[in-house]
C-alpha cells in the first residue's frame, strides 16, 4: 500500500493523512461524458496493474440502449484500463475513504482505444505538439441548482433558498443570489479543495438558481479531467442540501441555458511564446487563422457541443447563448468572442458549447477547428461590431441537421478519427430515433382534440 501512496498527486496524499485507504473508484468517461468502471477495495487496487472492461460501454445511448454498427460483430471484446495515478483524487462525500483515479484505456495489443472520448482529446492535442504548439484552455460551467424532481412529467423548477422563497432570476452577479443558496457554495468549495481542484471563481448566471464556475487555464485534457471530476463533486454537493443541480442545457423554460464557454490560446512549445500575439504585442496572422477555422468548421462539430435535443433549445436570440458564428471584440452576442486582455493572454472564447457536452469531445472538437484554420491559413469574416442576435442563424438547429453535417466532414473524420466518428453518429442517431418515438404534453394539449 506504500508503494501505491507514493504515486498519488499532493492533494490525494493529504487527504489521506496516515489514514488507511478503503476503496478505490477506477473510471472512465462514456460518450456521454458519464464516469463507467468498477469499485474495488484499496489493497486488491494496490495488487494489480490494469483491469478490464467492455468496449460497449461506448455504445451505449443516454437512455441505456446499445447501437449496432453496421460490419461489426457485437462481440463486447475487453479493452486494458491501466490507472492514471496524476488523476486520483478524493471523493469526499463518501462514507469510506475512497479514492477515484481516471484510467487510460488500450486494447489488448496495447493501442489506445479510438473511440474512447480522453483518447479523442490527446489525439487533437497530440497534432498541436506535432507543429511544436501546445494548446492552452479556460473552461466556464454553468450549471443550475433546482428542486428535487421526481417526476420526469413535471416541469423542473428552481431550488428553495435559505430565506425560504424560490431563487430568482434574471440576478446575475447578484452577491446575495449566491448567497441563497451558501451550503452547496461551501461543500463544492470544500470538496473541491479535498480533490486538489482549484476554482478561479464562481458567481450568479442570469437563470433561477444557475451558477457559473470559472477554471484557470491550462491543459485540455487535465482541465477536461478536471469538469468530468467537477459535475460529480457539484451534483454530491447539492444532494446533501436536498435539491439537484443539472447540466442540462436547458432545463427550466423561458430561462437562459447553461453553456460550457472555451477559452482558447496556444503558445510556441519551445518558447512559451503566444502565437496570438506578434512581438509588439498586435494581433497575429495565427489569431486570425484560428478563428476562421472556428467560423469555417463549427457547423461540422455542432453535434458534439450540442448532443441532445434539449441542447438546441438554448440557442435562442436574446437568452445569452449564440445562434450564429460571427466574432467580435468584447462582444457577447457573437458565437466567437475576443476578451479583454493583454497580448501574452490573447485568446478567443468559444460560446457554442453546452454544459451538456462530454467536456473531452466538447473540447476536442473546438481545437480541432482552429487546428484546421492554422492548418489552411484561411482568415475570417469581418468582425461583427453589432448585435449578433438579430444577424442570420448559421448552426444547425437540431440534431438530425447536425449529424448530417458531421458525418459528412471528411476533415472531421481525419482530424477526431474515422472510428469514433462513425460510433458517435450512430449512438446520436440511435438517440433521436428513441426521442422521435415519445409524445409530448405540447402534442397531446394542442392536438389532440383540434386537429
Amino acid at each position: 500500500m506504500a508503494d501505491l501512496t507514493d504515486q498519488l498527486p499532493e492533494a490525494a496524499r493529504d487527504y489521506l493523512a496516515g489514514r488507511r485507504l478503503d476503496e478505490v473508484e477506477c473510471i472512465v468517461a462514456d460518450l456521454a461524458g458519464v464516469a463507467r468502471g468498477k469499485a474495488m477495495p484499496a489493497a486488491k487496487f494496490a495488487k494489480q496493474t490494469h483491469f478490464y472492461l467492455p468496449n460497449s460501454i461506448f455504445l451505449q445511448t443516454i437512455t441505456g440502449d446499445w447501437t449496432d454498427i453496421e460490419g461489426q460483430a457485437f462481440t463486447e471484446p475487453d479493452m486494458i484500463l491501466t490507472p492514471d495515478f496524476t488523476t486520483a483524487t478524493a471523493a469526499p462525500w463518501t462514507a469510506d475513504l475512497t479514492l477515484q483515479v481516471i484510467h487510460d484505456i488500450t486494447d489488448q495489443s496495447g493501442n489506445p482505444v479510438p473511440i474512447a472520448p480522453r483518447n479523442v482529446l490527446k489525439r487533437v492535442v497530440d497534432l498541436y505538439n506535432a507543429r511544436g504548439w501546445t494548446p492552452i484552455v479556460a473552461p466556464e460551467m454553468e450549471f443550475f441548482l433546482v428542486a428535487r424532481n421526481t417526476n420526469p412529467a413535471e416541469p423542473v423548477e428552481p431550488p428553495m433558498g435559505r430565506s425560504g422563497r424560490k431563487a430568482a432570476a434574471r440576478q446575475a452577479y447578484s452577491m446575495s443570489a449566491v448567497d441563497e443558496y451558501g451550503p452547496v457554495i461551501d461543500d463544492i468549495y470544500d470538496f473541491a479543495e479535498a480533490q486538489g481542484l482549484e476554482i478561479d471563481g464562481i458567481l450568479q448566471e442570469g437563470g433561477a438558481g444557475q451558477i457559473e464556475l470559472n477554471l484557470r487555464h491550462g491543459d485540455p485534457v487535465k482541465l477536461a479531467d478536471e469538469i468530468f471530476f467537477f459535475k460529480r463533486l457539484i451534483r454530491e454537493a447539492a444532494l446533501r442540501h436536498d435539491c439537484y443541480a443539472t447540466f442540462m442545457a436547458k432545463p427550466i423554460e423561458e430561462e437562459p441555458g447553461s453553456a460550457m464557454h472555451i477559452h482558447h490560446s496556444v503558445v510556441d512549445t519551445e518558447t512559451g511564446r503566444n502565437i496570438f500575439s506578434e512581438p509588439d504585442g498586435t494581433e497575429s496572422h495565427a489569431f486570425l487563422h484560428f478563428i476562421a477555422g472556428l467560423q469555417t468548421h463549427m457547423p461540422s462539430v455542432i453535434a458534439l457541443l450540442a448532443p441532445y435535443v434539449n441542447s438546441y433549445r438554448r440557442y435562442v436570440p436574446d437568452f445569452a447563448a449564440p445562434i450564429n458564428l460571427e466574432w467580435g471584440r468584447d462582444n457577447r452576442t457573437t458565437g466567437l468572442r475576443v476578451p479583454v486582455s493583454g497580448p501574452e493572454a490573447r485568446r478567443i472564447e468559444n460560446r457554442l458549447a453546452g454544459m451538456d457536452c462530454n467536456p473531452y469531445l466538447g473540447i476536442a472538437a473546438s481545437l480541432a477547428c482552429g487546428l484546421l484554420g492554422l492548418n489552411e491559413g484561411r482568415y475570417p469574416r469581418d468582425e461583427f461590431k453589432g448585435d449578433a442576435y438579430a444577424s442570420d442563424e448559421d448552426i444547425p438547429r437540431n440534431v438530425a441537421e447536425a449529424l448530417d453535417i458531421f458525418t459528412a466532414s471528411p476533415a472531421m473524420r481525419d482530424i477526431l478519427g474515422g472510428e469514433f466518428c462513425t460510433v458517435y453518429a450512430a449512438v446520436k442517431a440511435l438517440e433521436y430515433k428513441e426521442f422521435l418515438q415519445v409524445i409530448s404534453p405540447w402534442e397531446r394539449e394542442h392536438l389532440l382534440l383540434n386537429v
